[in-house]
Formats: structure tokens, C-alpha cells, sequence
């Protein structure tokens, strides 16, 4: 017997809701990175976009444990020299787009590269709980039930 490999036009893509508030930041964004890059089911092919679309509303209502909300420092540069800026986890989720955190935490576990990029494009996170997706009819996934540690108080 052959070793399965998916072609791209043999791939059928679902679409996910997922609601996280009082959702744990990391635990979130390991199930949706495995959820976009196919990894959950038995048609797995690593060169393939096979994963599902994503959608994560309540975005701004996720939790970081222990102090990291204080503590946890996001890095950039401006592309000056010295150019290189920092904030903190709660200036973000307290700001303008709160996405951006859960945004940035899957986006450190999907694989740099062109199929890495693909595969990102096809998450969409809003900070509210409306979202435009409603012609896809997104089937809801429930993460804080799958596992105790999942879910936090605020």
C-alpha cells in the first residue's frame, strides 16, 4: 500500500468559530495553529495547505497566566538605526487592536516560508464578537471544554 499524499484540489476546507474569551493566550494559539495547518486530520500532507479557516472572535478578551500580562514584552524595529521599540502585553490588549496578541502568538507557530504565509492567510480574528463570515456557516469550537487549563478567570 502507497503512502497518502493530498493533492491541492482534493483538499476540502472547513470553517471554524472559535470564541475566546477567558481563553488562555498559548493553549489557543497551538490548537488554532494545528487547526490551519491541517495537522488534526488523517489527510495530513506537510507540503499541502490542507488546514481549515479560522475565525477567532472575543479576541480581546483572551488571558495570559502568571504576570506575563506585565511582563511579556513584544519586540520590533522601526528600521532606523537604534530602531527598536517594545511593549508590553497589556499596553497591546489595552490599545487599539488587542488581535495583534493572538495574532502574533500563532503566527510564531506556523512555519516561515511561502505554505507558512498561505496557511496564516487563512486565520481572521476580531477583537468584538460580530464578524462577516456568516455566509460560510462556521461550525463553533468549543476549546475552553476540551481541556480544564484551557479557560481562565480574567
Amino acid at each position: 500500500m502507497a503512502t497518502f499524499s493530498a493533492k491541492p484540489a482534493e483538499v476540502t476546507k472547513k470553517w471554524v468559530l472559535i470564541d475566546a474569551t477567558g481563553l488562555v493566550v498559548g493553549r489557543l494559539a497551538t490548537l488554532v495553529a494545528m487547526r490551519l495547518r491541517g495537522k488534526h486530520l488523517p489527510t495530513y500532507t506537510p507540503h499541502v495547505d490542507c488546514g481549515d479557516n479560522v475565525i477567532i472572535i472575543n479576541a480581546a478578551k483572551v488571558v495570559l497566566t502568571g504576570r506575563k500580562r506585565d511582563n511579556k514584552v513584544y519586540h520590533h524595529h522601526t528600521g532606523f538605526i537604534g530602531g527598536i521599540k517594545e511593549r508590553s502585553a497589556k499596553s497591546i490588549l489595552e490599545g487599539r487592536f488587542p488581535e495583534r496578541v493572538v495574532e502574533k502568538a500563532v503566527e510564531r507557530m506556523i512555519p516561515r516560508g511561502p505554505l507558512g504565509r498561505m496557511q496564516f492567510g487563512n486565520l481572521r480574528v476580531y477583537a468584538g464578537a460580530e464578524h462577516p463570515h456568516e455566509a460560510q456557516q462556521p461550525e463553533v469550537l468549543d476549546i475552553g471544554a476540551l481541556n480544564r487549563k484551557n479557560k481562565r478567570a480574567a
